[in-house]
């Protein structure tokens, strides 16, 4: 597939080099079980997680920028430094590539302009707190993105950051790494590296093709 052929030109090796992109080391996330899910948070409550079990722990987040439009191309986590030797699309359950035709991909749709990156525990606890907060609010829930997620992109002035890490509990260590995606709205495919061991070395998820 030509997507995966333009990831693997990109992003086999530690570092990304093209005249086309601004690259950032933005943090870590942690993953507390290794079941990493991929979704826009704000319309997708029960994404299901990737069938590749990743490590547990903190892990270095990057994100890629298209310069000529500063807009966020590709969010990658870096799980090992070893040298990727194979890429595959991710997928979660029930998906299969060979189902796929020409360039078809599985993804996640986005609609609020908001990807993110989580542990599917972490998700359980995105869940409760807008429970939560919609118990406690009623009538005045304004849904999800405007009870929590807001206020980490836009202040009074205007936007803050094109990301942010985020705890939905303090009881909980998982942080979701949320950001905007590409040019808004769409369908976004993740692929993941291997190292020789057949181990996952990183995740990238494409929003902007760069070629």
């Amino acid at each position: 597939m030509k997507h995966i052929e333009n990831i693997k030109r990109l992003f086999s090796r530690n570092f990304v080099e093209s005249p086309l992109l601004e690259s950032f080391e933005v943090g870590k996330i942690y993953l507390p079980s290794g079941k990493l899910v991929s979704c826009d948070p704000v319309i997708t409550s029960d994404m299901k997680p990737f069938t590749t079990i990743f490590p547990k722990g903190d892990f270095s987040v990057l994100l890629h920028k298209e310069k000529e439009s500063n807009c966020v191309a590709y969010a990658e986590i870096v799980f090992s430094t070893e040298e990727v030797k194979e890429w595959k699309m991710a997928t979660t359950e029930g998906q299969d590539v060979a189902d796929l035709s020409g360039e078809e991909v599985f993804g996640y749709p986005v609609e609020s302009g908001m990807g993110c990156f989580m542990d599917v525990d972490t998700q359980d606890e995105l869940n409760k707190l807008e429970q939560r907060l919609y118990r406690s609010k009623g009538v005045d829930f304004m849904g999800i993105y405007e009870e929590f997620f807001h206020e980490y992109f836009f202040d009074e002035n205007g936007a803050i950051d094109q990301y942010a890490f985020l705890k939905p509990s303090e009881d909980h260590p998982g942080t979701v790494f949320a950001f905007e995606t590409g040019y808004g709205e769409g369908f976004y495919a993740s692929y993941i590296g291997y190292d020789e061991q057949g181990s996952p070395a990183k995740i990238v998820t494409e929003f902007i093709e760069i070629s």
